[in-house]
């Protein structure tokens, strides 16, 4: 996709391969099904299996998160994860709908929890934790700095999500998630990334500009408008979700 940043994942589900001299990262997986698919992306890449050392996830949703633990089984890595993400992960349970069975997924155990902020290394790179709450009570958003084929520094941010989705708003599918979804539009925009990347390939556009690389030109992934219209969409969506909802509880 651009510098050390590989796609490992599926055609609408992303996994990330970040690479560094002392092994691998890897931001999310998808399905649980998908975890052969992102082993042999890995494998066709030149990389073994044991040169990914840390395990990464923007949500433990389990169409991100439920492949993790295959991984983790097969690689020996490190699971790092925001604390209110442990829950989710290690029960592989969809926290608010847990008699939901149709979203469960193999549980992972989180070795290692990182704060709003934090900063996971790997061999001289550096990932930033951003806590961007709502869509999960833990979504995370991930930062790290890559550069362009001229040499030009850029910095990728991976946005977990702001979307409503499945969750409720009245009542609330975990305490205090309005208030959640509303710090993470009022902060989302500040958190600096201009290669915008995301958990859904349809968020970022991910086909055409995958289409796109090698072209002459800046890397197409470069794109902090597009980031910045998902945020104003994505918010759209939550205030008329959230009108809709009280509606029909005041009825």
């Amino acid at each position: 996709m651009i510098d050390n940043t590989y796609s490992v994942g599926s055609a609408g589900l992303t996994a990330l391969l970040i690479v560094t001299p002392k092994g691998a990262v890897l931001l999310d997986v998808g399905l649980p099904q998908n975890a052969a698919l992102v082993e042999a992306n890995i494998v066709k890449l030149g990389f073994k299996l044991s040169d990914v050392k840390i395990l990464l996830t923007s949500h433990g949703h389990f169409d991100h998160s439920g492949g993790l633990a295959k991984l983790k089984a097969d690689t020996g890595a490190t699971m790092i994860a925001a604390e209110a993400e442990r829950y989710a992960l290690e029960k592989g349970v969809y926290p608010g709908s847990e008699k939901v069975t149709t979203m469960n997924f193999p549980g992972v155990k989180v070795d290692r929890a990182v704060k709003d902020g934090g900063v996971v290394e790997l061999g001289g790179l550096k990932l930033t934790a951003h806590l961007t709450p709502g869509h999960t009570q833990g979504c995370t958003t991930w930062t790290w700095p890559v550069k362009d084929k001229d040499g030009s520094a850029h910095t990728a941010l991976y946005f977990c999500s702001a979307s409503v989705a499945a969750n409720s708003l009245v009542p609330e599918q975990y305490p205090g998630i309005v208030a959640d979804y509303r710090h993470t539009f009022a902060t989302a925009r500040s958190i600096p990334g201009d290669v915008f990347l995301a958990p859904h390939a349809e968020f970022f556009d991910a086909g055409a500009k995958q289409a796109r690389l090698g072209r002459p030109g800046p890397n197409p992934f470069i794109d902090r408008a597009g980031y910045l219209k998902v945020i104003d969409a994505q918010q759209k969506g939550f205030e008329d979700a959230l009108a809709k909802a009280k509606a029909k509880a005041a009825k």
